[in-house]
């Protein structure tokens, strides 16, 4: 985990309540997909705890989704501006068990860690399947990035206004695959569970209070234990899972 100050290089919407925001800081602390930030807002007290969509060695990507004050806050920031930010959070994806052929699933706001997993997984050489879950059209984004990246992508829209109507395992169903990764909210993860052919990794959106297991606030019981979602997760196998 490291601690620094990064400065906002771009802070756009995507779409209605989406936004991305690129940082320049230090990354070397980012060792897999998954992991996130922890973004310190001024005249807030707890960090904003954000998955990292993608990162390179100078700069990081982030995508959030408006819907608090935090986040209001963040939309209303300014190229130039600077933040405090603990960076290298968490434990991501382990891609070394994803076999030949790996189906990514992500739910709304579980899209954007799915970003950078997908590069990796590519450039291990590994065939990817995208499936990117939204309630509507408007909703959609990051699905041009994803095929521009070499991935097969598929959509689901509950209303149907774009790709499959109805829920991303209305496309899994029908998918052949080695393993899964999925980011999302917890009624798509019990969908996803009832009909997953393989192992896979689920990463979990759990309210954080510190972010790096101080605080105990995000433990869930597993098969082995306790497990803190900020430091043993926020990804956990499908093995260990109590539902």
């Amino acid at each position: 985990m490291n601690r620094g100050i990064y400065e906002i290089i771009e802070n756009k919407p995507l779409t209605k309540d989406i936004y991305e925001m690129k940082l320049a800081g230090e990354t070397s602390h980012i060792t897999a997909p998954g992991q996130f930030i922890n973004i310190l807002l001024e005249g807030f007290y707890l960090r904003r705890p954000i998955s990292i969509c993608d990162y390179d060695d100078k700069t990081i990507t982030i995508i959030y989704k408006v819907v608090g004050h935090g986040t209001e806050a963040m939309a209303r920031l300014s190229k130039g501006e600077k933040l405090d930010i603990l960076c290298g959070l968490g434990n991501g994806f382990d891609t070394s068990k994803s076999g030949k052929k790996a189906v990514l699933i992500g739910g709304g706001v579980g899209v954007p860690p799915m970003y950078n997993l997908c590069k990796k997984l590519l450039a291990e050489g590994k065939e990817v399947s995208v499936i990117l879950g939204f309630n509507t059209a408007s909703e959609i984004f990051y699905k041009e990035e994803f095929e521009a990246l070499g991935a097969k992508v598929y959509v689901s829209t509950v209303d149907g206004s774009e790709g499959v109507k109805g829920f991303v395992t209305d496309v899994l169903k029908d998918l052949e695959y080695d393993y899964f990764f999925t980011c999302g909210p917890m009624p798509m993860f019990r969908a996803i569970e009832k009909i997953a052919a393989t192992s896979g990794q689920y990463s979990f959106e759990e309210r954080m209070g510190c972010g790096f297991g101080a605080c105990m606030g995000c433990s869930c019981k597993t098969k082995y234990g306790y497990k803190r979602i900020c430091r043993d997760g926020p990804v956990l196998e499908r093995e260990e899972i109590i539902w």
